[in-house]
């Protein structure tokens, strides 16, 4: 029972914080001012040893995470350095935040870093994706799959991307939720682009087993019970197993230009290619990486511009010039290019609201980050998402501000780590440039359909269980032009 009373009482001062300027305050209280060092024995000479605290009884600061996200982290960080420790329900991991300290563990110079703290998470859904491989396997893996993200295969998805998105967007009512729309759209877009799927219910099930998945990998639950989000993303993997390998002979056998097709074809050089179950588990992953991201960002930068009607306004007038010039075409991937203010829109919504917040890594040997010991088989967070708020690097970084990316200030370049919301090192996000296309996209062709507005008394937060989603999906009115 004291126990049980320690957790309400911690809880409560998260969970009825009253405003965002108070925030620092109720989450040093469940913790941040302890300097306790971290329960991985004593750090070598010469290295520190890495300050933290347990937190909570059972929940550790997950439920401090899941509210605030990138705000826990950024207060922690502020309280403890750029090097601390934390604890969850899946166990203790150090965290490590700023430019400089995630440079070190994302370049991974002498190989201390491997991907086994994303596969303790998520290989039971996405198993053998790109992000779960390590070095030269990893190497190797890439290696064939830039085939699939060459000039013009990313050209043909952007082709393919703007009939589902006009054929979609009339039949939005007038007041809707933002975010699930949208995450219905990317799905759509998805299965065009990398599947060359048509709808219906086949469609349907794939696209409920790909946010069973997403949702599952973040189960405090990690056990196949009934009624589980663990259950039922292991069954949604075996949908997703079972459509692609009934695909996968007529792909190998076609010509077609969507990604699965690019991935059954890809061959470098020297003669490597994927094998059917190479082919099998990197669409699976792919296929949660592009549509969750993509909803994220083009739902920040739809919220943004709603709040901001200025910068939707002038990011129109480029759109509806463009639109004027090439006529009922779909735009080209030079010409999507050319819409300067909605790109840095995009770019000022993915640092405010990084789709992904942090990446996982797991030492396997002894190593130091920036100057604090860190052991082998210790499970590190890079909370990326702390150094888009970095004061160093960032003016006014709480503010609006898309002109921080124009070529007068280049914000982004006082740190090559100051903004990195696709990570960074080798493992950076091989489809970076059709997702930030893909968002370009939906966003010019809403502008040239909508106006926009969010109900006044909406304010936007994320719910961090999973990958952040919107808590109330943002509600927005939509004005036909």
């Amino acid at each position: 029972m004291k126990l049980v009373q320690q957790a309400r009482e911690r809880w409560s001062s998260v969970l009825t914080l009253p405003a965002p300027d108070r925030l620092d305050d109720a989450l040093l209280a469940t913790g941040a001012r302890s300097h306790r060092p971290a329960p991985f024995g004593p750090a070598p000479h010469g290295l520190a040893e890495v300050p933290g605290d347990e937190g909570m009884p059972l929940l550790g600061h997950a439920l401090a995470y899941i509210r605030f996200g990138h705000r826990f982290t950024r207060a922690r960080t502020e309280a403890l350095g750029p090097v601390w420790w934390m604890r969850s329900p899946v166990g203790r991991a150090i965290v490590v935040t700023g430019p400089a300290a995630t440079r070190e563990v994302l370049t991974n110079r002498d190989k201390a870093f491997s991907q086994e703290g994303w596969r303790a998470t998520v290989d039971a859904f996405f198993h053998r994706g790109l992000m779960l491989l390590d070095f030269d396997e990893h190497r190797a893996h890439r290696r064939i799959m830039q085939e699939a993200f060459t000039a013009d295969r990313i050209s043909s998805y952007v082709a393919a991307t703007t009939p589902v998105v006009r054929e979609v967007l009339p039949t939005w009512p007038e007041r809707l939720r933002l975010y699930p729309a949208l995450k219905r759209l990317t799905l759509d877009v998805a299965q065009a682009v990398f599947m060359d799927a048509r709808s219906g219910p086949e469609a349907e099930a794939v696209n409920r087993a790909f946010v069973d998945c997403v949702r599952a990998a973040n189960s405090f639950v990690r056990k196949d019970l009934p009624g589980t989000r663990w259950r039922r993303g292991l069954r949604g993997r075996v949908v997703l197993e079972n459509w692609f390998r009934e695909n996968l002979a007529a792909k190998r056998a076609g010509e077609g230009t969507d990604l699965f097709s690019a991935l059954c074809h890809a061959r470098t050089d020297d003669g490597e290619t994927f094998s059917d179950d190479d082919v099998v588990n990197h669409m699976i992953f792919l296929m949660m990486a592009a549509h969750d991201t993509s909803t994220t960002t083009t739902a920040s930068a739809a919220h943004h511009l709603a709040r901001h009607p200025v910068w939707q306004e002038r990011c129109r007038a480029e759109s509806d010039a463009l639109a004027e010039r090439i006529g009922d075409r779909a735009p080209t991937v030079a010409e999507l290019r050319e819409l300067t203010s909605l790109d840095l829109v995009i770019r000022e919504a993915l640092r405010l609201d990084a789709p992904v917040p942090l990446v996982m890594r797991t030492a396997v040997k002894d190593t130091a980050v920036a100057g604090h010991h860190v052991p082998a088989a210790t499970r590190v967070v890079v909370a990326q998402a702390v150094n888009h708020y970095d004061r160093s690097c960032w003016t006014d970084p709480e503010r609006f501000d898309p002109e921080r990316f124009g070529p007068d200030r280049r914000e982004d370049r006082s740190d090559r780590d100051a903004w990195i919301p696709f990570g960074g090192g080798v493992h950076k996000c091989i489809g970076l440039h059709f997702g930030t296309l893909e968002v370009t996209a939906i966003l010019h062709e809403m502008l040239r359909r909508y106006r926009w507005s969010v109900e006044p008394s909406y304010r936007l937060r994320w719910d961090n269980t999973s990958l952040p989603v919107p808590v109330g999906g943002i509600p927005v009115r939509l004005t036909p032009r």
